[in-house]
């Protein structure tokens, strides 16, 4: 009888694992599928933090060229490297070695 008891005992024991073991399967994808929707909200949000901060550089720049703002130095500086940068990439453009077709043969 004693043996009788310790095999029910065993499988009353072998049956809340299993249950447990489900439970927390069903947990843990449940937590994996919330966690990925906040990695896609994070990734969302992100980005439209950084949309937002170019837009806010872009008003400082206006608001700065508009007249006497404080940093209206700051606001010509950065549109001269601006406008430098556009050099180069147009230097670039038409940088002889791009040419496309000029393979040196004739």
């Amino acid at each position: 009888m004693a043996e009788k008891k310790i095999i029910n005992d065993l499988d009353a024991q072998i049956g809340l694992l299993i249950d447990d073991h489900r439970r927390l399967t069903l947990l843990s994808e449940e937590t994996a599928a919330e966690r990925d929707e906040l990695r896609r909200e994070n990734r969302r949000l992100q980005e439209r933090i950084r949309e937002l901060e170019k837009e806010l550089d872009c008003m400082q720049l206006s608001r700065s060229l508009q007249g006497d703002a404080p940093d209206r130095s700051k606001a010509i500086a950065r549109v001269n490297r601006l406008m430098r940068e556009v050099d180069r990439c147009i230097a670039l453009l038409y940088r002889p070695d791009r040419i496309e077709g000029d393979s040196g043969e004739e």
